[in-house]
């Protein structure tokens, strides 16, 4: 049963994420009659929204739930319509525990940690993974027709109460303007935009509309117990269900084989059946399932325009020739069905070698010799480290413009790889852009190294002591090259080792 719950302001917090933390703790509280054994702050994913896990205090079963901040209310406010909804008719979603009476904080129940994205990631292309992409697509089609029913669009939709002919037009421009723009190539721009409005009206001439997901891929389906569960679907409207299933087989992340792609359609489209009780004209289906595949891919090209070309994200950037070659197989091998030359034109544009190799970065194999020395230091003690290598040289970055967590007394005898002072160096300082402007300057030179063959590069970073923002900007520095360019990294904490205070930088993302 869930409960509504005023969350009491407080002004005695450090810091506006212990305010948060110390919010989201009173809600638990209240609702459970006793405060959580432990809050956890969980990673921060693309949205603005904050997550926490709460401990239960039982310790014979102990049991953890997931808190919610989000400054948006109309947005907390549909996710909690819509997963009630949802939850009533039984479907595969969390149930919504407790909620604020401000409207900027919610309970919810915990789905775990392990989303498909991960399973498929760890175990590859097996029967087993298989087996939960089928899951998902059943369960997808439930809450498309089920979830369909009395569903409230007008008053809770956060943008769009449909699918239609506008928001199909307004995914094709956040293409052009975000990512088609940006390679300053040579169009007819009204020809492309008389295209666009002929593709938009084809693709709202549509029998089977339903509740479309709108994001519905395998990072937002969590796996507990071998059953998908779904997650991120406030952004959900009325609209053709194919394109869900275009998003999900057609994430450049996943990069499913043909096979899969093909069969899981036709799983779909059985499960489709069965749930809505209405034979499909399957040609029709997969004509305009065609459409709707390119829609999404020239969306998703879009996000990553803006988020990389714009925002300046490394790994924005590193998706944009993913999403390319997907959009060159699905280009070479598929048809919408309808004629749109100047479309066409601008897609042969994209997808040609020059421009997937424009935004593939250079890649270190087992042969290349660069080895780059990353390394943190304290200015007050020992200074800046020495090159010994006959290249010398080398970047050095001063981190003291950056917030001191020592300031802090909590963090005083914490380092750069505790959780605390990573979420406030994250959060409460500007390390994320003191950091994408590093990337972007030591990424020229990476490149340029590991095409000429040079041998050597040394990366730091100092602060005062050499304890927190230069320990956390090294390992952030490392993460980055190895994941970017698969390049050796040599990492060392000048300070930090010589106390032994940390543990190695695990390889992995």
């Amino acid at each position: 049963m869930c409960v509504s719950i005023a969350a009491r302001p407080s002004f005695r917090y450090i810091c506006p994420m212990q305010h948060l933390t110390a919010a989201i703790t009173d809600l638990y509280t209240r609702w459970k009659g006793e405060a959580p054994a432990s809050v956890d702050l969980l990673p921060q994913s693309g949205s603005e929204r904050r997550y926490f896990r709460l401990h239960s205090q039982s310790s014979e079963n102990p049991v953890s739930f997931i808190g919610t901040y989000g400054a948006n209310i109309k947005e907390n406010n549909t996710f909690i319509y819509f997963s009630r909804h949802f939850k009533e008719r039984g479907l595969s979603v969390p149930a919504i525990l407790a909620e604020s009476d401000d409207g900027m904080f919610y309970l919810q129940e915990d789905l775990g940690d392990v989303s498909l994205l991960n399973r498929l990631e760890a175990e590859g292309f097996s029967d087993e993974v298989y087996g939960l992409f089928r899951k998902s697509l059943a369960a997808l089609a439930r809450l498309q027709v089920m979830g369909d029913e009395v569903l409230d669009y007008a008053t809770h939709c956060l943008t769009n109460i449909e699918f239609g002919k506008q928001a199909i037009m307004a995914d094709l421009l956040y293409f052009k303007y975000y990512f088609l723009d940006a390679l300053r190539k040579p169009y007819d721009k009204q020809k492309l935009i008389d295209d666009f409005e002929a593709l938009s009206t084809y693709l709202t001439h549509t029998e089977y509309k339903y509740f479309m997901f709108r994001d519905f891929q395998s990072r937002n389906i969590m796996i507990r117990d071998g059953e998908p569960f779904f997650i991120d679907y406030q952004g959900g409207m009325k609209g053709a269900p194919q394109y869900d299933v275009a998003s999900m087989l057609w994430q450049a992340r996943a990069s499913l084989p043909d096979e899969w792609k093909n069969n899981l359609l036709e799983d779909y489209m059985n499960s489709f059946e069965a749930t809505s009780g209405q034979p499909l004209d399957r040609n029709i289906f997969r004509s305009q399932y065609n459409g709707y595949v390119l829609i999404r891919l020239l969306q998703v090209l879009g996000a990553y325009g803006f988020r990389g070309l714009f925002e300046r994200k490394a790994q924005f950037l590193t998706s944009i020739p993913l999403a390319l070659r997907n959009l060159k197989e699905f280009f070479n091998n598929q048809s919408v069905g309808i004629s749109v030359p100047e479309f066409r034109k601008v897609l042969d544009i994209c997808v040609a070698d020059e421009i997937i190799e424009q935004f593939t970065p250079t890649q270190a194999d087992e042969a290349t010799p660069l080895v780059v020395k990353v390394c943190s230091f304290s200015y007050r003690n020992g200074g800046i480290p020495g090159d010994d290598t006959e290249n010398g040289g080398g970047f050095v970055f001063d981190c003291r413009g950056i917030l001191n967590p020592g300031r802090i007394t909590e963090f005083k005898t914490q380092h750069g790889r505790d959780k605390g002072v990573k979420d406030f160096l994250e959060q409460q300082t500007r390390m994320p852009d003191f950091l994408n402007s590093v990337f972007d300057i030591v990424d020229i030179t990476v490149e340029e190294y590991i095409q000429r063959g040079f041998e050597s590069l040394m990366v730091s970073f100092g602060c005062t002591g050499g304890q927190h923002r230069s320990v956390y900007a090294a390992d952030a520095m490392a993460r980055h090259l190895r994941n970017k360019f698969k390049v050796k990294v040599e990492l060392t904490h000048k300070v930090q080792d010589e106390k032994n205070w940390i543990n190695p930088l695990p390889e992995k993302k």
